[in-house]
């Protein structure tokens, strides 16, 4: 794959690292027991994991049937299950580092990890909720590190209410904790703005997706 993208000018190590989570992290009280943290620029040298992700690791296009016809995903998808070599080192790093953090909170270990390519502005997700398997009546932890052009992450409550946006890009850290994924949703708009590409990583726990 060969996608052209710019680095963030103000991440200029060679080599890609984590920063402390641990006194950094803001967290943002949502309402119903939802809550939002969020770390910009957790991952410092984030484009050496671009290019990894950019590459061939094998990114498939889905398609889904959309009313009367089917129609195809509008950005690329990968899913890492639990025994899957993450396709760079800084992404077990990071979920190590996201099971010492979030122990407290989830109770459990981040075990599979989806991403999602979105190779411009037309590629996007609509509104939803993580809510297959247990996050559907319980309290989970969704963990999202992002990789490349900011684009922004919308959040709003389930039956509408004021939106949040996370500009997530570069190494930036968002988790959606608590009744997060039932009780608000979340999107990644379109844009006609000139953007590059832009990975998402997502650290779920066993049974949510």
């Amino acid at each position: 794959m060969s996608l052209a993208h710019q680095p963030s000018m103000f991440d200029v190590a060679e080599e890609a690292a984590l920063t402390p989570l641990a006194g950094r992290v803001v967290r943002h009280r949502l309402s119903r027991g939802a809550w939002v943290d969020h770390l910009p620029g957790w991952v410092t040298g984030s484009a050496a994991v671009l290019d990894v992700l950019l590459g061939d690791v094998g990114w498939r296009a889905d398609r889904r049937q959309m009313y009367d016809r089917e129609v195809a995903v509008p950005r690329l998808l990968r899913w890492y299950g639990r025994d899957e070599e993450l396709p760079h080192p800084l992404l077990t790093e990071a979920r190590s580092a996201l099971d010492a953090q979030y122990a407290a909170d989830l109770g459990e270990p981040f075990v599979s990890a989806g991403m999602c390519l979105y190779r411009d502005g037309q590629d996007s997700v609509a509104w939803h909720g993580d809510r297959l398997g247990r996050s559907r009546t319980q309290d989970t932890v969704v963990a999202i590190v992002s990789f490349g052009s900011p684009r922004p992450l919308l959040l709003r409550p389930v039956g509408g209410g004021e939106t949040l946006r996370f500009p997530l890009g570069h190494g930036d850290l968002v988790v959606m904790g608590g009744s997060c994924q039932r009780t608000w949703e979340h999107c990644i708009p379109k844009t006609t703005r000139p953007v590059g590409p832009r990975v998402s990583v997502q650290f779920r726990p066993a049974g949510v997706a």
